[in-house]
């Protein structure tokens, strides 16, 4: 994370806009009013569709940022809205406003480069790297699985890892390329610093089995 924050020395702590998932997740919920009861077709209207930038709506590299993340039953909505302003907030707190909006900002970016390549882009994995952030940060957080089962933030991070192999290993390019870009902003922050856990764990394993196959061979 070098780079950041020598951008964020460069443009000072307090870049950004402060508190920023408010906003979002506000706008969420009030986009979620507006279509489910007075315009169902605002989904069509907000999301990011590159043929419809191109014609000149580009509204749409803005509004498929407060796309609600469900427009079904209203309780999982709120659920949903609350998680994802927790996650940001946490992470703002943690990093302060600069850091924060650097990360939300690549996210989006990211989001707007898929959609460049496979002509539609989505909000969700920008708001998936929050969570993906937050649990590489706070590893032993505990979340409530359909709020009986207490799951540590790591493994329902590695569930998520697990998820995009398999749609990276067996997606088409088209895939492959959307993949890539919605993580721009998590390996742009954490990026060096899990290449070099990976790579310190391997060694480590090296060094065991090693151990194990020299002790097998010579045990006195």
């Amino acid at each position: 994370m070098k780079w950041v924050y020598r951008l964020e020395r460069r443009l000072g702590r307090d870049f950004g806009i402060p508190n920023l998932m408010i906003y979002i997740t506000s706008t969420m919920l009030a986009v979620y009013i507006l279509g489910y009861f007075f315009m169902p077709s605002i989904i069509g209207f907000l999301s990011l569709s590159w043929r419809a930038v191109l014609q000149g709506q580009v509204w749409r590299l803005i509004t498929f940022l407060v796309l609600p993340p469900t427009w079904g039953n209203i309780l999982l909505l709120f659920i949903a809205l609350y998680v994802t302003y927790h996650l940001g907030n946490t992470l703002e707190m943690e990093w302060g406003t600069t850091l924060f909006t650097i990360y939300f900002l690549l996210g989006a970016v990211g989001a707007i480069l898929a959609a460049i390549l496979t002509g539609y882009g989505t909000n969700y994995y920008l708001y998936l790297s929050l969570f993906l952030a937050y649990a590489y940060l706070y590893p032993n957080a505990t979340f409530m699985l359909f709020f009986l089962i207490p799951i540590k933030a790591k493994w329902l991070a590695a569930f998520n890892w697990a998820l995009y192999f398999l749609a990276f290993a067996f997606g088409s390019m088209t895939d492959r390329a959307a993949i890539v870009f919605s993580l721009l902003n998590f390996f742009s922050f954490f990026g060096p610093d899990v290449f070099r856990t990976i790579k310190q764990n391997y060694q480590a394993y090296k060094r065991r089995r090693e151990f194990r196959r020299n002790w097998k061979n010579n045990p006195w």
